[in-house]
């Protein structure tokens, strides 16, 4: 079986972090996704709002990084859940359980860049996603450079260069 969902979309809301009695970090959070095609009779494209939950390191990762109104694209399986309410009635929600989230928009429209990779085990360099800095999901740390790359020690391994104009080389 297959069961296989990316989406792109903004946030609507901060994402909310929480932690389960056992301390396992989930963030959960709502993405605003267009759809590809436009209304006939408004003109307008409709927009599905679709809820989102990230857990352990995907999901602290999503909590630091990601703010309303921020671009993500998320990649995971589709989960329908079914719970019966105070009221006794059977109540059914579909959400997306992330596998990767990584950004959707440039760093100069925000902060940060990159992604995150919630496969371990998985040396990150090929097998799925991209890189996505620092040693999230069991990737290694990028290597120490000398200063004159500009890259800084420890902690975070992303650098704005000094002489960027921001054109692409091609």
């Amino acid at each position: 079986m297959l069961n296989h969902i990316v989406i792109m979309g903004r946030l609507a809301r901060d994402p909310e972090l929480r932690h389960t009695q056992s301390g396992t970090p989930v963030a959960s959070f709502r993405l605003a996704v267009d759809r590809d095609f436009k209304d006939k009779n408004t003109g307008e494209r409709t927009t599905d709002w679709i809820d989102v939950v990230a857990w352990r390191g995907t999901g602290e990762f999503v909590s630091r990084y990601f703010s309303k109104g921020r671009m993500a694209i998320v990649e995971g399986r589709l989960q329908i859940r079914e719970w019966t309410d105070k009221e006794g009635n059977r109540r059914t929600a579909a959400e997306v359980v992330a596998d990767n989230v990584y950004f959707g928009d440039s760093r100069r429209d925000g902060d940060g860049g990159g992604s995150y990779n919630n496969s371990y085990g998985n040396n990150g360099y090929g097998d799925r996603g991209g890189y996505g800095g620092g040693s999230y999901g069991g990737r290694p740390s990028a290597p120490s450079a000398p200063a004159d790359y500009g890259v800084p020690s420890g902690g975070d391994q992303f650098a704005e260069l000094a002489d960027d104009d921001g054109d692409l080389p091609f």
